[in-house]
């Protein structure tokens, strides 16, 4: 049974929730990644940070050795610490963000494959540009920790630990100092670290947001101008604009007052730290090389406690990148490939009390019964919104019913192979998908064959469509433009029929084929449609009274219900509301 899909959480439920580090990780897992890249790359920083760690303890030789001999062994070897930490951090890096992109790439691929396998239903609930954002936005989040926040974290956390390690043996009432000071450091970092966090989320919902508004009106922008609707998207837009701008600010103002802080307190730290051991070195109980090389390791922790902040202000924002991909990878989807594969020749379609409905208590289809017999064809008629485009989806196996079953030779068509199962049905429609690319492309989108040349001409002149296909600049490579902008109605719905003369359907579902064309496409889509409904059960949701008169079967929907079957002549004669119909759509 299809269920509706729940709402998105909102950026204030999500910021309530902590950091799931275990679905993070299953996540992370879920992409196969190349971990030797974050081994070694972590190796290799851990050498630098210990390089680093090693070179104020030297320097405090080479200071206190001032005013004697030169050592000169001890500075080539501070100079060649200082080049080998360097060179070996920089390829440290390279590898921690090869290996992010490698993630990125592993979870947009993930992702991608996701969203073409889900339901139809879920496309009915999520605007394109929510999901694109999904896919473009929130995996960068997720490798900006991975690449980024999460090598440098791991580091740092190192080289604070060493530092304090070695500092703690050289001055443990000075260590003392920095113990109790970095607490409360962090205790004064850490609101802000909070207010961070809930901006993130909320500029993620924004961004997807305005990304939904933006493709669906760019994708429409025909619309837009023969509406004379630009005043109204600009308004909309720049509503999104400014609510995205709103959130920036307090972001910039968040991101502002959190690196002066941390400086301000780190300063604060550096000088108490300094005059602290001015007094001591007056004193004669601490030598000058061990202040220098103490305020070397001081500055040593000093960046490393910024980037432990930086990192849990980025794992906030990561949170909710993280929760929003689990919840598509949770999302339900279509099992295309179990199931028995069905021949559906020379057998009976049929709908047995099918109840359907996209939204819970708003019915759309309720008891349902139909029968296509072989090689018959099978109209649908009724005023719009009945419900005949509905059946037509629950052939498809778009949706599932509520109640009740699609059969094929009695048997429930849900046990089969789906994409076999589609791979048997041709489906053309009012307004014909069409793909951005060539002539050639769009003829065979989908299949699991090469065709020659000779066979798209072969299927063009069946649909009636080789005429104007010589007549372009490029034939079969002809490009079409996105949505098919390049070529008319007609021709869009010709090249559609031709497809499905390829396809070789034994299953034809025509949706008001040609009810959006002038009289002359009009009857060149309705002479090639009788050439391909021939030998195939055909079910036809009727707007022309040529194709219910000559229908074996006709059904009358109406409110989601079958009102009366039957031929043209024993409708007209036994059911008013089918008469009436005639009488007015048809002006018989």
């Amino acid at each position: 049974m299809e269920r509706r899909i729940a709402a998105p959480k909102t950026a204030r439920q999500r910021s309530a929730q902590k950091f799931d580090f275990k679905g993070f990780l299953n996540l992370i897992r879920h992409t196969k990644p190349k971990y030797w890249q974050l081994w070694v790359g972590l190796f290799l920083g851990m050498l630098a940070t210990g390089a680093q760690l090693a070179v104020p303890k030297l320097a405090q030789s080479l200071i206190n050795g001032l005013g004697h001999a030169m050592n000169q062994p001890l500075l080539i070897t501070v100079i060649g610490l200082f080049i080998v930490s360097a060179l070996v951090s920089a390829v440290s890096g390279a590898l921690l963000g090869f290996f992010g992109e490698n993630v990125v790439a592993g979870l947009r691929e993930t992702l991608w494959q996701k969203l073409i396998r889900l339901r139809v239903s879920y496309f009915d609930n999520v605007k394109t540009g929510e999901m694109t954002s999904r896919l473009v936005n929130d995996t960068m989040q997720i490798k900006n920790l991975l690449a980024n926040s999460f090598p440098q974290m791991v580091t740092s956390l190192l080289q604070l630990a060493g530092a304090l390690v070695i500092m703690l043996l050289m001055d443990w009432k000075m260590t003392m100092i920095m113990f109790i000071a970095v607490p409360l450091v962090m205790a004064v970092m850490f609101p802000i670290m909070q207010l961070s966090r809930k901006i993130g989320h909320q500029r993620q919902d924004a961004m997807a947001a305005f990304s939904g508004v933006s493709d669906e009106t760019l994708s429409e922008i025909r619309l837009v101008k023969s509406s004379n609707a630009e005043s109204y998207e600009e308004q909309t837009g720049a509503k999104e604009i400014q609510s995205l701008y709103q959130i920036g600010l307090k972001e910039a103002i968040y991101d502002s007052i959190a690196g002066p802080a941390m400086t301000a307190s780190m300063l604060a730290v550096f000088v108490g730290v300094l005059a602290y051991a001015a007094v001591r070195v007056s004193a004669g109980t601490m030598s000058m090389g061990t202040m220098f090389s103490f305020l070397m390791y001081l500055f040593q922790i000093i960046g490393p406690a910024g980037t432990l902040a930086r990192f849990f202000t980025d794992l906030s924002k990561a949170s909710g990148s993280t929760e929003r991909v689990q919840e598509l990878l949770a999302e339900p989807e279509e099992a295309l490939e179990d199931g028995p594969t069905q021949s559906v020749s020379d057998q009976t379609l049929a709908m047995q009390h099918v109840d359907f409905s996209y939204e819970d208590g708003q019915p759309v289809l309720h008891d349902v019964n139909f029968e296509a017999r072989p090689n018959t064809v099978v109209a649908f008629a009724g005023p719009s919104g009945g419900g005949k485009s509905t059946i037509f989806g629950l052939l498809e196996r778009y949706y599932q019913p509520e109640n009740g079953q699609v059969t094929i030779g009695g048997e429930n068509v849900q046990s089969f192979n789906l994409s076999d199962w589609r791979s048997q049905i041709g489906y053309v429609s009012q307004d014909s998908a069409i793909m951005a690319g060539t002539i050639r492309h769009n003829l065979t989108y989908g299949a699991n064959r090469d065709y020659s040349d000779e066979e798209l001409w072969h299927v063009l002149q069946l649909a009636s469509a080789d005429g104007f296909v010589h007549n372009m600049s490029d034939g079969l490579d002809t490009q079409v433009g996105e949505r098919g902008v390049k070529v008319s109605g007609g021709q869009r719905q010709r090249l559609a029929i031709a497809r499905a003369f390829l396809r070789d359907p034994k299953i034809l579902l025509l949706d008001e084929a040609t009810a959006s064309l002038d009289s002359e496409s009009e009857a060149m889509v309705q002479q090639a449609l009788s050439e391909l409904m021939k030998g195939r059960t055909t079910l036809i949701i009727a707007h022309r009274l040529s194709t219910i008169v000559d229908a074996d079967n006709i059904y009358f929907i109406e409110d989601g219900h079958v009102s009366g079957h039957g031929t043209h002549t024993e409708l007209m004669a036994s059911l008013p509301l089918y008469r009436d119909y005639v009488k007015i759509q048809f002006k018989e």
